[in-house]
């Protein structure tokens, strides 16, 4: 059992509400914007292949793409800024929380500063460092509560849209995507709906363990 400390200092809690909801609306946005990607993942399934081959030809040789591909690659290209914003996004917000914990709890968090960086990107750890540092904000707060299994549902599809192929860290570039869409769009539809479900449970996600930690801080008068 984790002791609790009966009451921080006031300068010790960072507000978290505002982070919580700019972290909300940028998963929103980033959801929004594999949307986009799978609609035109459709649009070039439809279109079908130019009789000229795909993008990359081989051998280091591309044609110019035709006015759909190209805006394929703007909406890709927009797609990958709102991800980049919406990363730094929910960590300054599990920052905050992580912070919060610490005070309320009294006990450091059981990965340092740094792995709130780094854990995300090293291999192998990255596979749950990141959910553990989240589930610490929790457990060290609530020792005596399950975790809520939006998190577990949220890793789990994070997890899966790494591992599919067009997820959110993938090695086919842009063109090699297309040349996909043209051949088989059915996986490529699989991984935007994984990614688009792992935003909205990150979101729910922001929004459960927020509130449990305001409202604990709310009723013990801090």
């Amino acid at each position: 059992m984790i002791e609790q400390n009966s009451a921080p200092p006031a300068n010790a809690l960072r507000p978290v509400g505002g982070a919580a909801r700019c972290a909300i609306v940028a998963l929103a946005l980033a959801g929004a914007a594999w949307v986009a990607r799978a609609v035109w993942h459709i649009r070039l399934a439809v279109a079908g292949q130019p009789a000229s081959g795909p993008p990359d030809q081989g051998d280091g040789v591309h044609r110019p793409p035709n006015a759909l591909e190209d805006s394929y690659h703007v909406v890709t290209s927009v797609g990958g800024a709102v991800t980049a914003v919406c990363v730094i996004v929910f960590l300054l917000w599990l920052d905050r929380m992580r912070d919060n914990a610490k005070a309320l709890s009294g006990t450091d968090p059981r990965y340092g500063y740094s792995w709130l960086w780094v854990g995300w990107i090293l291999p192998v750890v990255n596979l749950w460092i990141p959910r553990g540092i989240v589930a610490d904000v929790h457990r060290s707060v609530f020792p005596e509560r399950r975790l809520p299994a939006v998190v577990n549902w949220w890793w789990g599809l994070w997890l899966a849209g790494l591992a599919g192929g067009v997820g959110i860290i993938y090695s086919d570039d842009t063109d090699e995507v297309i040349a996909r869409a043209y051949s088989g769009v059915l996986p490529l539809l699989g991984a935007d709906l994984v990614i688009v479900a792992a935003a909205g449970a990150a979101a729910l996600m922001i929004h459960t363990l927020t509130t449990a930690q305001q409202e604990h801080v709310a009723g013990q008068g801090y």
